[in-house]
């Protein structure tokens, strides 16, 4: 395939309800689309960087220069065969790994529609169910939590994430325990504490969490281990992992036992593979987590949750839970059961909604 065409898109679009974490509340989400085009056939991606730099130093306005500067024209108009040698084209820019993976993802995405079969079949995967969790920010209220909780758990999902940060934790799990004793339940700190909070952390170990997910901060790996030693709950690392040497190192050390595995995080599904089969080796289980990504993002993540060691519930929920209209039809739908069925058709499975993905552009540029 030759690349003939990349058109860059941010695109704004409301929450359905705020989104609050350590780092802060989000009523809306600002994304870049990222459209290839060969050979008649276009394939979709999503960069799943922020607005602001509080999750990574990355943001929609540092992805698009990085995107029109470097990594489109690397390849524009150059014969590839396999999306997975992209990265070689690229490992000379350092870093900015979310906007790598916006393109790789579309390249994948084309790839597999070239071939005339599912990205999930591409990737290597094996078409199952997919289980589903359910991620749930910080509330005003912890009565707006339970409540929220029981509409996820109606809903059919398998496991509830909370959000916690200081003020909003113990006490927090204790009233969800009390309420919801026999559930899947974990927590995810977004790196909000430190060294002086490690006896505080060690009462969580009293509700049976299925795992507390990057409690401390992203570069402490020395820290975590110090943690994972003081507690019975199982430490996920997320913004720890950059790439398969971070879940190498880690694991190494004993500073986690479950890995969360984001696309966008490890610059694309190259790496999300690479850090997949790294933790496969050593017997550590993954999970795909979410960053509020519209249905093309959402798509990516159903189709990388289906290697083999992705055996954990992850955060690939419905589209209705974030956006009144998505990006690509039909909406992402999570089954009764708590589970999504990965679709047979070529590529990612969904059609971009191009009416509304023009309706909600901001500004777009074709190269």
């Amino acid at each position: 395939m030759k690349l003939e065409r990349v058109i860059v898109r941010e695109v704004s679009l409301p929450l359905v309800h705020f989104f609050e974490t350590s780092f802060g509340r989000i009523h809306g989400r600002r994304v870049l689309l990222v459209e290839v085009r060969a050979d008649g056939l276009s394939g979709w991606g999503e960069c799943v960087a922020d607005d602001a730099p509080g999750f990574s130093y990355e943001t929609v306005d540092t992805a698009w220069p990085v995107l029109s500067r470097f990594l489109v024209p690397r390849m524009l108009g150059v014969r590839f065969s396999r999306a997975d040698e992209y990265p070689g084209r690229v490992r000379s820019v350092r870093g900015h790994p979310m906007a790598k993976a916006g393109l790789e993802a579309a390249l994948w995405d084309l790839q597999a529609k070239a071939a005339g079969i599912p990205l999930w079949k591409l990737l290597g995967g094996r078409h199952r169910p997919i289980p589903c969790g359910v991620s749930i920010g910080i509330q005003d209220r912890p009565g707006i939590l339970l409540r929220k909780i029981e509409q996820e758990l109606e809903a059919g999902y398998q496991r509830i994430k909370i959000k916690i940060k200081p003020g909003w934790d113990v006490r927090i799990v204790a009233a969800v325990r009390k309420r919801f004793p026999r559930i899947s339940l974990m927590v995810d700190a977004n790196s909000a504490y430190d060294r002086t909070d490690f006896d505080h952390l060690a009462e969580l170990d009293r509700f049976d969490l299925l795992m507390m997910e990057q409690p401390l901060e992203y570069d402490d790996v020395f820290r975590h281990v110090e943690l994972q030693a003081r507690l019975r709950t199982p430490i996920c690392l997320d913004e720890s992992i950059r790439h398969r040497r971070d879940a190498d190192h880690a694991i190494s050390v004993g500073a986690c036992r479950i890995v969360n595995i984001k696309m966008g995080r490890v610059g694309g599904h190259t790496e999300a593979k690479a850090v997949h089969d790294v933790c496969r080796a050593r017997g550590v289980p993954v999970w795909c987590g979410g960053m509020l990504e519209t249905g093309i993002g959402r798509a990516h993540n159903v189709a990388l949750s289906t290697l083999e060691n992705f055996t954990l519930p992850g955060d690939v929920s419905a589209s209705r839970r974030y956006f009144h209209r998505d990006t690509a039809r039909p909406p992402i739908e999570v089954d009764a059961d708590g589970t999504i069925t990965p679709s047979l058709d070529p590529g990612i499975g969904y059609e971009p909604d191009l009416e509304w993905i023009d309706r909600i552009t901001v500004r777009s540029r074709a190269f």
